[in-house]
């Protein structure tokens, strides 16, 4: 008997002690996650600060998705925003890294689909002329991957009416196109139910800024 109720306490302690460090993950992660659309992080260097805090909360929590997801998209908008095109593919590589191992806990997702096209975006601005038939085309097919693992992710149609709206109209951009998909990503941001405050649900305040420049 003493043996049965030690076993219990033992197992209801590392229950507890489970919980703990969980509910200290979620702490952490909602804290960076609620500063990714803050105006003091939007630049590159507040990019590069989310991206290590998150790169530290993955080295913590190594069978966590989420954390390699958020530093993979911080470097890639690092990437987008940095001044330095010689940077570029380095911050696209540091990426890459981390939605590969993303993606090798979670397995194939839309979100991380997202992500790795936004890469292969990024990458085309070390130089567009030479990049952009390359990295166009398979950023695209991407996404178009990404739709079919869930139709109703908005960040899909968000990214692909982007890529519409800045792609000249004579290799096959189309405003009003873009127009429409930003419609639709609106129309299933507002339908969204996310299952916790720290899964992707950023997009929705870009859309919504691109649609505005659309004349």
């Amino acid at each position: 008997m003493k043996h049965i109720l030690f076993s219990l306490m033992l197992a209801g302690g590392f229950t507890l002690a489970a919980q703990a460090q969980s509910g200290q993950f979620e702490e952490a992660m909602k804290q960076q996650v609620g500063l990714l659309d803050s105006n003091s992080t939007y630049s590159a260097s507040g990019m590069q600060q989310l991206a290590n805090t998150f790169e530290r909360i993955a080295a913590a929590e190594q069978t966590q998705w989420l954390p390699y997801y958020y530093a993979a998209y911080c470097r890639v908008n690092e990437a987008f925003m940095t001044k330095d095109k010689g940077m570029i593919d380095e911050l696209a590589d540091k990426a890459l890294v981390n939605a590969e191992k993303a993606q090798a806990l979670k397995g194939k997702d839309a979100d991380i689909h997202c992500i790795l096209s936004m890469i292969l975006s990024a990458r085309i601005g070390v130089d567009p002329m030479t990049r952009g038939m390359k990295y166009g085309p398979e950023s695209g097919a991407l996404l178009e991957e990404a739709k079919a693992m869930d139709p109703e992710n908005p960040r899909v149609y968000m990214l692909q009416g982007q890529a519409l709206l800045y792609t000249p109209e004579a290799f096959g951009g189309s405003k009003s196109k873009a127009k429409q998909l930003f419609g639709i990503a609106l129309e299933k941001f507002a339908a969204a139910k996310p299952e916790s405050s720290i899964v992707p649900q950023w997009g929705e305040a870009y859309t919504k800024i691109l649609i505005g420049e659309i004349k």
